[in-house]
């Protein structure tokens, strides 16, 4: 049996399950989230999705989000969720830590059947299913192919193909990464075939601004862009006090890494933000420099070779520091 049809048939044995997606949910973590909702609505299972915190403003576009349940608004209902449920999926997270330390430890003790759906590289053994495929540009993409192959296709709608799409277009940077391929293309044009109002989407989550918005982004970039000296390496540092000033919403600085990367010349990006819990760090690469070994073995995370991100824990004049020291023997490698 391949893994799709594994997977559907634990799906079938289940009564009560729960979907769950990284914190800081990217448009991934919630386009796989909510597409695995559906389907399962759509199958007539009893089914919650549960996150660690909020999804940005942008990204609540989509049918669905009204019912997710935050575990750091409603932690004792999500408690009782994961507790209560025999089945549990992982979307779009390689680790239980993504999830942050107090909900990891919940899903952990949960007795339920776990399974993991994921395309980040080094996932953990922490799931009873791992269907897991680094080869595939979005989770999302992962969550059709298991409808396709488990013979449901019959069951997309609307609601699961803008799911699907809206995890696609987001985690390929609107189909321009390295990771898409023909396959890509083709599922897309499923999804337009069973409904897809593609532009729809596309407007509601990229085209969708507000002043504040605007403004810190042109701060960011007019007056915190700093090309590191001698190397192909931008970096945009912003401090709480800098969000606070243009009221930093979730979700606002979205991209930013990406411009950075835009600029001609510029092979390593990168975006620190302090936050409460420490300095929060994205990173892009383009070419031969891959980022994901610079924020696993500098910065507590990791991702993709093009794509990662990490936390450090300490000021943001600090965090600076180690990146410039890092990134200077990174290029001599």
């Amino acid at each position: 049996m391949d893994i799709q049809n594994q997977i559907f048939s634990e799906i079938l044995a289940a009564n009560n399950i729960v979907v769950t997606a990284h914190k800081g949910p990217d448009g991934d973590a919630i386009g796989s989230a909510l597409a695995m909702f559906h389907f399962l609505n759509a199958v007539s299972k009893s089914v919650s999705v549960c996150l660690p915190d909020d999804v940005a403003h942008n990204l609540k576009c989509l049918n669905g989000t009204d019912q997710i349940l935050l575990f750091d608004k409603n932690t004792a209902t999500v408690k009782e969720k994961l507790s209560q449920a025999d089945l549990i999926f992982c979307m779009d997270y390689n680790a239980p830590d993504r999830l942050g330390s107090e909900m990891a430890i919940e899903l952990q003790h949960s007795k339920a059947r776990k399974i993991l759906i994921d395309h980040h590289p080094n996932p953990k053994e922490f799931c009873d299913v791992m269907y897991s495929d680094i080869t595939c540009c979005s989770t999302a993409q992962l969550v059709y192919e298991l409808i396709e192959k488990s013979n449901n296709k019959e069951l997309l709608n609307k609601d699961i193909c803008e799911a699907i799409y809206l995890g696609i277009v987001t985690d390929t940077g609107s189909f321009r990464f390295p990771s898409v391929t023909f396959r890509t293309h083709e599922i897309v044009s499923e999804l337009i075939k069973h409904g897809l109002k593609h532009h729809i989407v596309h407007e509601q989550v990229f085209d969708t601004n507000s002043i504040d918005k605007l403004k810190l982004r042109g701060y960011a970039i007019a007056d915190k862009l700093e090309i590191i000296a001698g190397l192909p390496v931008g970096l945009i540092t912003l401090s709480k006090a800098e969000l606070m000033r243009f009221n930093y919403q979730n979700g606002d600085t979205d991209g930013l890494v990406n411009t950075i990367l835009s600029i001609a010349g510029i092979e390593v990006a990168c975006l620190m933000m302090e936050k409460n819990d420490g300095v929060k760090i994205s990173f892009r690469s383009k070419g031969n420099y891959f980022v994901n070994d610079l924020a696993s073995k500098n910065f507590n995370g990791g991702g993709h070779k093009y794509a990662a991100g990490g936390i450090f824990y300490g000021s943001l004049d600090e965090a600076s520091l180690v990146l410039k020291k890092t990134i200077n023997e990174y290029f001599l490698i």
